[in-house]
């Protein structure tokens, strides 16, 4: 469960010169054109890095297997960002496709021998870096991947391509993605990471302004979710009809999700 947007013309392929984007067919009002499966190779290098391996799609893993060969190249290593099946549903199966390890903060979805991964850490494979950034908030387990040398950041479903994430509770917390937000827009200051390689929608070429765009989007509905409850709006449902009226009626349930994170954040955190 991800965004709240529309779909467009976001179809992959080589974005950066390091990053190939192999999109899953899964596309709808919640995953936009589908799961991005990202490919991560040196030029000219023969041991890939995949990042979210998507559904358990068996035509989408092998097409993703299949990239990988074209390229002249085998999967060493599989990270995940998070939980959610849309990115991790497919992950054992590729495991056993690949005979490469599953990588990820939740031990039940780590296959092969694949270890843990912890905020700080740098993977390398092959003269391929990826330094692993803690993002907590759309999900508990929530990462973020530093491919420096290309300045790019893989941001999972914590900054999409197109529309805004879902925080879904009890295991997304709103305060925990206002601080990895906050932490995401130090780390893209200096300019020296410059795009967003999302889990869904398209890349994104200035990360630094759409991560504040992100902080800004979040205190502004903030803002109005505090609004109509200081109006009378009583429940989930009653602050979406007030507040969430420029997205599709058809998304307001995964709106109304949104919301309780929100009123559970201002219950603890109220606006004067």
């Amino acid at each position: 469960m991800t965004a709240l947007g529309l779909a467009g013309a976001w179809t992959g392929g080589q974005v950066t010169s390091l990053a190939r984007c192999v999109l899953a067919p899964n596309a709808g009002p919640m995953t936009l054109d589908g799961t991005n499966t990202w490919l991560l190779l040196e030029p000219g290098g023969n041991q890939a890095v995949v990042i979210d391996p998507g559904p358990a799609d068996e035509r989408h893993l092998l097409a993703v297997v299949a990239a990988v060969e074209a390229m002249g190249a085998r999967v060493v290593q599989t990270l995940l960002t998070h939980r959610h099946a849309d990115h991790a549903g497919g992950a054992k199966r590729f495991a056993e496709l690949t005979r490469a390890p599953v990588r990820a903060v939740d031990p039940a979805l780590r296959h092969g021998d694949g270890e843990g991964l912890a905020n700080g850490e740098s993977v390398e494979v092959a003269g391929l870096e990826l330094r692993v950034v803690g993002t907590p908030g759309h999900t508990s387990d929530s990462l973020c991947f530093l491919l420096v040398e290309d300045g790019a950041v893989m941001t999972g479903d914590t900054v999409l391509g197109r529309g805004t994430t879902v925080i879904a509770a009890p295991d997304g917390r709103l305060d925990d993605y206002l601080e990895s937000l906050d932490r995401l827009r130090e780390l893209t200051g200096s300019g020296e990471i410059h795009a967003v390689l999302p889990g869904h929608g398209p890349a994104l070429p200035d990360a630094h302004a759409a991560v504040s765009a992100y902080l800004a989007h979040r205190r502004e509905r903030l803002g109005q979710v505090a609004s109509a409850v200081a109006a009378g709006a009583r429940t989930a449902r009653e602050v979406v009809e007030r507040v969430y009226i420029d997205v599709e009626p058809s998304l307001w349930p995964a709106a109304e999700q949104s919301v309780r994170a929100q009123l559970d954040f201002l219950a603890r955190h109220p606006i004067e």
